[in-house]
């Protein structure tokens, strides 16, 4: 799958991750790919209410170590 931006946001706790995706999907256009690395390990659950609450597409989840990175499709 083709990533058409990325957003660095470790070191940032909740809300900064969540309105700094919310910030950079708005300026993107529809179908594009979105991905975010976070340190905050409560990105994970944020990310799945965000991605209900938005009706924007949480493709993947993957938590590496200290990291956990979210890959959203804008609707």
């Amino acid at each position: 799958m083709d990533v058409h931006k990325e957003l660095d946001t470790r070191g940032l706790n909740c809300p900064l991750p969540i309105l700094k995706t919310k910030k950079m999907l708005a300026e993107m256009q529809s179908g594009e790919v979105l991905r975010v690395v976070s340190t905050d390990p409560g990105s994970m659950r944020d990310f799945q209410a965000f991605a209900r609450q938005t009706g924007n597409e949480l493709v993947e989840q993957i938590s590496a170590g200290a990291e956990f990175v979210h890959v959203l499709k804008r609707r």
